[in-house]
């Protein structure tokens, strides 16, 4: 038998450990156990990223039909449910459904506790402080695969997702400094434009493409402006992000005022598939590959 003295010691010093351990200090107490990765719930589609960037699809999600919409990728296999909307999905459905463990987006959707009456939960931020949301995105994958075991399915898909990057720059290298401006419309007279803080900035940096819209943004990253601001940026590269809207495009693009922009008569104007603003690292993968479709090996 072992000393009981030395059990006791090397109890201790796991104790401590654990003590130690940001991520499982602030783990809820039902995640002792680990949780069947067969039977999460993703509230929003961040975190549902988050679990296939380790290899594991949700058994429910809410908002399928607008994910397939707005996200496009990684797609979802035709088994998995839907729960209502993110802002608002069918609690007693999920409680049904009996999960072991339901991710969320921090700050968005039902209250914590809600969510914690069904199952434990795990939250997660897009953006932080830093303005740095690929920075965040990276802890919350590493501290969801902390949770559930999966350390090294997390720290290979990181260095899979930096091995992928630094194979993409020289795609970029002979822009020079054409900018580039991102954007998507919102309505005949509204688009959302992509600037700093944002995560698509982030892998534009790392890229090294610069962005050509350098006015206002928020806490996303993104900015609301009236079409007529687009008249201000000149030498750019335009890519529009498509999400099932092309009757709003047509129109919007269709007058006086569109034909007049700078980007329209150099003819550098491109739509692109949807990507997922608000995403992680995954988001940020098919984001490249949108990019080097458009623009890549280009002068």
């Amino acid at each position: 038998m072992h000393n009981p003295s030395e059990f006791l010691l090397t109890r201790r010093r796991l104790l401590a450990a654990l003590a130690l351990s940001p991520v499982l200090f602030n783990l809820p107490p039902a995640l002792a156990a680990l949780p069947d990765t067969q039977r999460i719930i993703a509230l929003e589609w961040l975190p549902i990223e988050l679990l296939m960037a380790l290899g594991i699809t949700p058994m429910a999600v809410a908002d399928r039909p607008n994910y397939q919409i707005w996200v496009n990728e990684p797609k979802l296999p035709d088994s998995v449910i839907d729960v209502g909307l993110r802002t608002e999905p069918n609690l007693e459905f999920m409680a049904q459904l009996k999960p072991s463990l339901i991710v969320y987006s921090a700050g968005y959707g039902p209250a914590e506790e809600k969510i914690k009456r069904i199952a434990p939960g795990l939250g997660f931020p897009f953006n932080d402080a830093s303005g740095k949301p690929l920075d965040v995105a990276r802890r919350s994958l590493t501290e969801l695969g902390d949770a559930l075991g999966m350390q090294h399915a997390a720290q290979r898909h990181l260095n899979e997702f930096d091995a992928f990057i630094d194979s993409m720059k020289p795609r970029f290298a002979n822009r020079g400094s054409r900018p580039l401006l991102l954007m998507a419309f919102l309505d005949n007279r509204h688009v959302l434009v992509v600037g700093q803080n944002s995560l698509f900035q982030q892998v534009m940096d790392q890229l090294g493409l610069k962005n050509a819209w350098l006015g206002e943004t928020n806490f996303w990253g993104t900015a609301i402006v009236g079409i007529e601001r687009l008249a201000e940026i000149k030498g750019a590269d335009v890519l529009c992000l498509e999400h099932n809207n092309t009757a709003m495009i047509q129109q919007a693009t269709s007058t006086p005022l569109w034909h007049a922009m700078p980007f329209i008569r150099e003819g550098r104007f491109q739509r692109i598939p949807a990507v997922w603003l608000y995403g992680a690292t995954l988001s940020a993968m098919h984001f490249t590959r949108v990019l080097d479709n458009a623009l890549g090996g280009q002068a």
